[in-house]
């Protein structure tokens, strides 16, 4: 028991040393074979301490590495957000971006680091198993947005401090690696299913044992649909199919309601408030009502304007654009010679958020896993308990009724299409060539393509501001068709992109890995099998009609 103790009062000291508390918890107690009232105060709070800082490095709620991670990585790429500060010459945008654009996830002290040492710290304090299934659930949700991002990446060498400097594990290692521990997760939470933590140390689900096996599912879900182009076998011998029917069959199953969304409560945020908000409004000018250094991308508001979809109002802010004929909703083109921000470029819509800086920071919710569900009947014929017509209903329903959003009938039964884009700004970035041929009503009759494209299109809307996911279905599915990068735009292609269409597959590492880990980086590459830039395909980018190209129109 004293060992215990003196363990707990050393993690202790270690968090409050990473800032996280003001008051000493740590009186010595006149009897040390007996742990006190106060003592156990600061063992809880040691442990909502540990969780809290990890749960801040899913979305980092560090304002500079969301901004990076989030706004100029994934949510460009993914076609929902557009960089707008023109003081930016190198951009992700444009695939010619510095070292320190692209090397946020793996180098950031707020991601890896993070993560793995609130992790030690709390493993060595707490013996609950509800707490342990949580610590693995969200380091499986950190680093599946790291190894999406470069492809190899330290997993199994990586020590309690977070240190990266260590060996490679290949892809489909990792992912073996995540699925287990999602199943020790699942294990864990189904002995103490009925039971709960105190909700003031879960920022999540109120530390509800349901609910986190319900996410822990769903990740498997998710995880599952990413690796189905791919001859992956788990370290249990179980297909892609099997996982997924797996997670779906569960006694408490998967998300059902956005009661089990899985989001982080603004009580976890800092003075910044969400992350996000904050990033996107970087460098407002004076009087500006759009934001600042990101606004909504040209590719979402075509297709939403198209729909006619009454989310607009929750998504963007309205553009300022003046005269007879100025849109209501415009984006911005990404990978553009970036307009001035204070006089044209704050005329382009901006990214709204419903709560403003107390907007809850999104990880996954039950549209998307509904339409994890549709695709997964439709195109793969995996059992999932019901049709795919079903699910891409329910996930478009769920998503009206998340953003409080009326008219889903009328919106189901929609046969417009997605506007081409027409920049507003003398039309120097207009894009011409239709988005796509279909409109939001289910075709029973589809092929098997037509159908992926639909589910992906709304999937991709319901997921706004989950920006690496959408990035990753793109680079997984080719949908939804985005708008290329221009030419004129992007120079020398720097970073190997030769097909603006494709756009970029991955991040480059960090360039001191070379010289810093060089004979780890070096296998790392040969795992890779391809050049360490952004055109080379991570292992699970291996659809074959990813080949597709398509007409591009400037």
């Amino acid at each position: 028991m004293k060992d215990k103790m003196i363990k707990a009062a050393l993690s202790f000291a270690v968090l409050c040393g990473l800032g996280a508390c003001t008051k000493n918890y740590l009186d010595i107690n006149s009897n040390p074979y007996e742990v006190d009232k106060e003592q156990m105060e600061a063992k809880d709070y040691a442990i909502a301490s540990g969780l809290s800082a990890m749960f801040g490095t899913v979305v980092s709620t560090d304002v500079n590495t969301a901004q990076f991670t989030d706004c100029l990585l994934g949510s460009t790429q993914g076609g929902y957000y557009a960089d707008a500060n023109n003081g930016w010459t190198n951009t992700i945008s444009k695939y010619n971006p510095t070292d320190n654009w692209t090397n946020v996830f793996m180098y950031s002290d707020k991601v890896i680091p993070q993560l793995y040492s609130n992790m030690s710290n709390v493993e060595g304090i707490s013996e609950d198993p509800l707490v342990l299934a949580i610590l693995k659930i969200v380091k499986v949700c950190v680093l599946n947005r790291v190894t999406d991002t470069y492809g190899p990446i330290p997993y199994s060498e990586i020590g309690s401090t977070g240190k990266i400097q260590v060996a490679y594990d290949d892809q489909p290692k990792v992912y073996s690696q995540m699925f287990d521990e999602l199943d020790e997760a699942i294990a864990l939470l189904d002995e103490n299913i009925d039971r709960s933590i105190t909700s003031t140390t879960d920022q999540v689900f109120d530390g509800t044992a349901v609910k986190w096996c319900r996410f822990a599912n769903s990740m498997k879900l998710r995880l599952a649909m990413r690796v189905v182009y791919t001859d992956f076998v788990s370290s249990k011998g179980l297909s892609p199919q099997q996982l997924g029917e797996q997670a779906v069959a569960h006694s408490v199953g998967v998300m059902q309601s956005n009661a089990d969304n899985a989001q982080l409560s603004s009580l976890a945020f800092g003075k910044d408030g969400n992350p996000l908000y904050t990033a996107c409004m970087y460098n407002s000018p004076a009087g500006s009502v759009t934001g600042g250094d990101s606004h909504a991308a040209a590719d979402i508001i075509c297709y939403m304007n198209g729909y006619e979809d009454p989310r607009r109002e929750k998504y963007f802010s309205k553009a300022q654009f003046s005269g007879d004929n100025a849109p209501e909703y415009v984006g911005m083109r990404r990978g553009i010679a970036i307009p001035a921000l204070s006089t044209v470029g704050l005329l382009y819509s901006g990214v709204n958020f419903v709560d403003g800086m107390a907007t809850p920071l999104q990880w996954m919710n039950a549209a998307e896993v509904a339409f994890l569900k549709a695709e997964a009947v439709g195109v793969f014929g995996w059992n999932m308990g019901g049709s795919a017509k079903t699910f891409y209903e329910q996930g478009v329903r769920l998503s009206f009724e998340q953003w409080g959003v009326a008219g889903v009938d009328e919106y189901l039964a929609g046969t417009t299409l997605p506007e081409s884009y027409t920049d507003p700004n003398g039309g120097a970035t207009s894009y011409s060539t239709q988005l796509s041929q279909l409109g939001v009503a289910w075709n029973d009759g589809a092929s098997k393509e037509e159908m992926q494209e639909r589910i992906i299109i709304q999937k991709w809307i319901a997921n706004f501001h989950l920006g690496n996911e959408a990035w990753a279905d793109f680079r997984r599915t080719g949908f939804p068709h985005l708008i290329p990068a221009m030419e004129s735009a992007v120079g020398n292609n720097s970073q190997g992109i030769r097909n603006l269409t494709l756009g970029a597959r991955r991040m480059s590492y960090p360039a001191d890995e070379a010289t810093n880990n060089p004979e780890n980086y070096a296998k790392a590459v040969e795992m890779l099998g391809g050049s360490d830039n952004m055109a080379t395909r991570m292992w699970w980018d291996c659809n074959p009609a990813n080949n597709r190209t398509r007409r591009l129109t400037h």
